[in-house]
């Protein structure tokens, strides 16, 4: 089965500006959730959640101004997708409790992503 694009998140270095921004121009609705500068999008598509966050940094890596997270049916056969066409690991698998479980990793042109292994029944 292949990976479905199911979470993206706007990093900003503004987070108030950005969410009168995108609030403005696509009509998006922000729930904060979590940590400070934290919000999460419900709006912005069907089985998609949208975040807009802190800029932050991964390891050396500075986050991009956009990042997608893939659902996968499994992050163990993903990681090893990864390893065996290129792409390296950017954090050890991290476990989000009521969520999945999450890696960040590069793909074979530097770019950064990441891939969820979502609980049963989360996205219903």
């Amino acid at each position: 089965m292949p990976a479905t694009l199911r979470h993206f998140a706007i990093n900003a270095d503004d987070v108030d500006r950005a969410r009168h921004f995108y609030q403005e121009v696509m009509g998006w609705q922000f729930d904060p959730w979590g940590p400070p500068d934290f919000y999460q999008i419900h709006n912005a598509g069907d089985d998609v959640i949208g975040a807009l966050q802190s800029r932050r940094s991964l390891g050396q890596r500075s986050m991009p101004g956009i990042e997608m997270t893939v659902g996968v049916e499994s992050l163990a056969e993903t990681i090893q997708a990864v390893e065996a066409n290129g792409g390296r690991l950017l954090n050890q698998p991290f476990r989000i409790d009521g969520v999945g479980e999450l890696v960040f990793f590069e793909d074979s042109e530097g770019n950064a992503l990441a891939a969820m292994q979502y609980e049963p029944g989360y996205f219903q």
